[in-house]
């Protein structure tokens, strides 16, 4: 009787595993020789990187442009932005949108990757980019977080990519004061209010009273007024429908 355990060692040894990196290699050298091979990957490396160098050359020298050719059964509605939507956001936000040539954070690979996409879809060269992010990301002019945009048309505008950390939650609030004029001074009544409530009582006479309150109030009201006003004459500070699209430092 045949013992299928002493046939199977001895056959093992006569048939090889089939080691799929060395099939891999040989179909490969049938194929194309090394060094035709290397010379064909310098070739792909350094036309991928030429792409993405005259990406960021577009970038960094971008200026305003009326519109880009888009293939409109390819776009993704969700990434379609009006001007007054951007304007918003910027404003409720205390952003910027700018050129791109503005803009001095790092642009990340996959930014660049993007455009690089985009452009291949749609059989485009796109131009006029621009970036929403805090002023401190911006190289701005002095007169003495971000999203990447481009221009559809008729202040449209398609977000190409967005890349760094979210915005602080509750940014929206701490810059609500800057909103507009309305805002300051009912921030200012509120913080006057506050610190008044601080006071300790009795501090400036052994009976409190209404008018001895709202006499605190008051001073209070001019001592945290003079400390705003100050700081917004001194830093150049403008409120955020004046800057949002302002490439002035102070403007």
């Amino acid at each position: 009787m045949l013992n299928f355990e002493c046939v199977e060692p001895r056959l093992s040894m006569i048939i090889q595993r089939t080691n799929i990196a060395q099939k891999l290699q040989k179909f490969r050298k049938g194929q194309i020789s090394e060094e035709d091979f290397l010379k064909q990957i310098q070739q792909s490396l350094k036309g991928h990187i030429t792409a993405q160098d005259r990406i960021k050359d577009k970038l960094i020298s971008s200026h305003e442009s009326g519109s880009n050719t888009f293939n409109f059964d390819l776009l993704e509605t969700h990434r379609i932005y009006h001007l007054e939507h951007i304007k918003k956001i910027c404003i409720d936000y205390r952003l910027r949108f700018l050129d791109s040539r503005f803009f001095k954070g790092e642009l990340p690979a996959c930014a660049l990757s993007a455009i690089q996409e985009l452009d291949s879809i749609h059989n485009t060269d796109l131009q006029g980019f621009k970036i929403m992010a805090p002023s401190k990301l911006f190289k701005l002019k002095d007169k003495d977080d971000p999203l990447l945009f481009v221009p559809m048309g008729n202040n449209y505008f398609y977000l190409v990519h967005q890349w760094g950390n979210d915005l602080h939650p509750l940014r929206k609030w701490l810059v609500w004061p800057f909103k507009g004029m309305v805002n300051l001074v009912l921030f200012t009544v509120l913080m006057s209010y506050l610190v008044t409530l601080l006071v300790p009582d009795g501090l400036f006479s052994k009976n409190n009273t209404t008018a001895e309150f709202w006499i605190i109030f008051f001073f209070m009201f001019k001592w945290i007024a003079a400390v705003i006003i100050f700081y917004g004459f001194a830093l150049g500070k403008n409120f955020n429908p004046a800057i949002w699209n302002s490439k002035y430092f102070n403007p």
